[in-house]
């Protein structure tokens, strides 16, 4: 037998921390952009601080910077270091999605792209779409084949898929010249079947014969026919690595899974969810970002693979990619080529039975007793990570490019508005973006300016300003966010060079620069505000877990469609974020003296969109009895959480009322549960105390 064609990539993820990212990919040399200067990555550290922490506690801070940057420091010698690395081949992006904890996939490092909700009357419409949607996905990666040159990311998305590994985790891609393989996968009730998609050189099948073979997996793929091995790839890398190991001794095993990390890519279709949102966008989204639960739809799913498309019997559609290896932007352009061919395709799914197909070929797999009772604890943490991720999804068609100024800016700086308002403070935020113009295979982070945008929001607060100095305020914070946009895109970004810097010194085996174990330092990459941007004709919008566990991920989609600003956040990570305001007063347009405010979220005023929704219960009365009659500790928390819940109704911030509401709840019951349980223990032991003095007294003599 030949060799495969498939190898592994030497790209890695590192379990470094969030704020440790690869020098490979910042020194200039070889047609790339030359290296940042020290001073100026070393000035915007000292900007971004000035508007997250007050005057005396970066005074430390600005000591270790000049050290750092002084002649004979660390800082110019790393620099140097830097510079003289030969150039290497482009990586993965791997921060800031790599983590020292090695977190699970879904949510915490795969994004999300959802599609509009499609509208079918059966699962046959279900099919026909996916039929299509199939199609239009071929079609678009046979035209970036015929580039000269190919996209590099190619041959590494279509066909792309993690493999955990004890440490880190590799890539498996196509060589490239290599053949493409001509099938997908398909995932149906937690069954896993090889579909052929292609014909000769790469062509994609007629719509028509997909779709009859999608309707013959449908017929084999009962219910309960499985057990859901995809929820292991949701586990922790370090749990689903172990499992992995055990999985491939087995020969069965090995086949199956190859052929899926083999794929071109996968395609779920997921059965019916009873969300508790009802229909809207937020049920959606969650479907899209982790399945919903192993009750639900996250059995469908495979997270290692780089690309897997989601077609829901109930209309909901989606994307889940691995943005180390595929950018959103490139997704939204690819989902966007796909839907106009649905688009035009004939529409008749009676079509589907006209032209034949080999029969899809299921995936078997081989569970033994030690890999069998992994399965169910992946239940629990699917279980537990869709409980503990809130997803609120609102339009607002009032953002536009007034005045000259770009959206994309507008809303970023609308954000670190609304951030203000809800907590009373600026945080380190940060919006992954792209170098592959000039870095390919990198990404770095492009912070917010924080100054201006803390001015903005002061001055918007003040009830004096006038409306000409917010509109000047606002052109400043925009201009800046512009600025540092081009810098970012050209590879000047600060971000990426201080973790090079970083990285450098570890990898030389020198001390860490103690500019790097500031707290200070740790608070400026504490992201807790995590930004994605795309442009989608088809109304389509990115989704994205936040970095840190009180933090948020805010995904606002601007031009040609309402800003869908999607914001998922931990619901159960103490200190939890509270929901971002809905209006925001932002001045858009017009001249200085007709400026306007343009609210930045639900038109009505009521943050979220969440008009007509009854007022959470807050459980006072059951937190005060707790704590009088049971255990106080807790009772004193749900009674402070109560109080929160009457506090946030009485602002009309329904969405804040109902998280402090389930925490009263859930502190009551812990406080009445310890305080039962303690009643039960004294009784055992009184108990226990009086028959064992009736039983002495039994045996005394005289």
């Amino acid at each position: 037998m030949g060799r495969s064609p498939w190898v592994w990539g030497r790209r890695r993820v590192p379990p470094s921390p969030p704020a440790a990212a690869p020098p490979s990919g910042v020194p200039g040399g070889g047609g790339r952009p030359p290296l940042p200067a020290l001073g100026a990555t070393l000035g915007r550290l000292l900007g971004a601080l000035e508007a997250l922490v007050a005057p005396g506690e970066r005074d430390r801070t600005r000591r270790l910077v000049r050290e750092f940057g002084a002649p004979g420091g660390a800082g110019p010698r790393l620099q140097e270091r830097l510079r003289r690395q030969p150039p290497a081949p482009p990586r993965l992006p791997e921060w800031p999605w790599g983590s020292s904890e090695r977190l699970p996939l879904p949510v915490h490092t795969s994004a999300g792209l959802v599609l509009p909700r499609q509208d079918w009357e059966d699962w046959r419409g279900q099919l026909w779409f996916a039929a299509r949607l199939i199609v239009g996905v071929l079609d678009y990666r046979l035209q970036l084949e015929r580039r000269d040159p190919p996209e590099p990311w190619l041959q590494a998305a279509f066909g792309g898929c993690r493999v955990p590994g004890p440490q880190r985790d590799e890539v498996l891609r196509l060589p490239p010249g290599a053949q493409p393989p001509p099938f997908i996968t398909v995932i149906r009730n937690c069954q896993f079947f090889q579909v052929e998609a292609c014909g000769e050189e790469g062509t994609p099948l007629p719509a028509a014969a997909l779709g009859a073979a999608l309707g013959g997996l449908r017929a084999r793929a009962g219910r309960g026919g499985a057990p859901p091995l995809g929820l292991l790839t949701g586990q922790h890398r370090h749990a689903w690595g172990r499992v992995y190991r055990l999985l491939m001794r087995d020969r069965l095993n090995r086949a199956s899974i190859g052929r899926i990390q083999r794929s071109l890519f996968a395609l779920s279709l997921d059965a019916p969810v009873l969300a508790a949102g009802g229909r809207g966008p937020g049920a959606g989204a969650g479907q899209v970002l982790h399945g919903g639960g192993a009750c639900a739809n996250s059995g469908n799913r495979w997270f290692d693979k780089t690309l897997q498309f989601i077609v829901g019997e109930d209309g909901t559609c989606g994307v889940i990619y691995d943005p180390a290896v595929i950018d959103g932007t490139v997704v939204a352009e690819m989902v966007d080529h796909a839907l106009d061919y649905c688009r035009l395709s004939a529409h008749d799914p009676a079509l589907m039975t006209s032209l034949p197909l080999p029969t899809p070929q299921r995936l078997r797999f081989s569970l033994g007793p030690e890999t069998a009772p992994e399965v169910e604890r992946a239940k629990r943490h699917l279980d537990s990570l869709a409980a503990d991720v809130d997803v609120h999804c609102f339009s607002h068609e009032g953002v536009g490019a007034g005045g000259g100024l770009r959206p994309e800016a507008i809303v970023q700086v609308a954000l670190q508005v609304a951030f203000y308002r809800a907590h009373g403070s600026l945080c380190a935020s940060c919006e992954p973006t792209s170098l592959r113009h000039v870095l390919p295979g990198c990404t770095d982070l492009l912070r917010p300016p924080g100054p201006p945008c803390l001015a903005l929001a002061r001055a918007l607060d003040d009830p004096q300003a006038e409306p000409e100095l917010q509109l000047s305020l606002l052109r400043e914070a925009v201009e800046a966010q512009n600025r540092r946009t081009q810098e970012v895109l050209a590879g000047q970004g600060a971000e990426r060079h201080l973790q090079g810097l970083r990285q450098t010194a570890i990898a030389a085996g020198e001390p860490l620069p103690e500019i790097f174990m500031d707290p200070v330092y740790a608070l400026a990459t504490h992201f807790r505000l995590c930004t994605i941007q795309v442009r989608s004709r088809q109304g389509c919008w990115l989704l994205r877990g936040p970095l840190v566990p009180d933090g948020y991920g805010l995904q606002p989609c601007t031009a040609y469609v309402p800003v869908y600003p999607v914001g998922p956040a931990f619901g159960g990570a103490p200190p939890g974020p509270g929901p971002l305001p809905g209006p925001v007063g932002v001045p858009v347009g017009g001249t200085l003296g007709g400026a306007v405010g343009a609210p930045m979220g639900v038109p009505g005023g009521v943050p979220g969109g969440l008009e007509g929704r009854r007022a959470p219960h807050d459980y006072l009365p059951i937190a005060v009895l707790t704590t009088l009659c049971c255990f106080w500790p807790t009772g004193v928390v749900a009674i402070v959480k109560a109080v929160q819940v009457r506090t946030a109704v009485a602002r009309g911030d329904i969405v804040s009322a109902e998280i402090a509401s389930r925490e009263a709840r859930n502190f009551s019951f812990i406080s009445l549960a310890v305080g039962i349980a303690a009643i039960v223990l004294c009784t055992i032991l009184t108990v226990v105390i009086i028959i064992a003095a009736q039983h002495h007294d039994n045996d005394w003599e005289p």
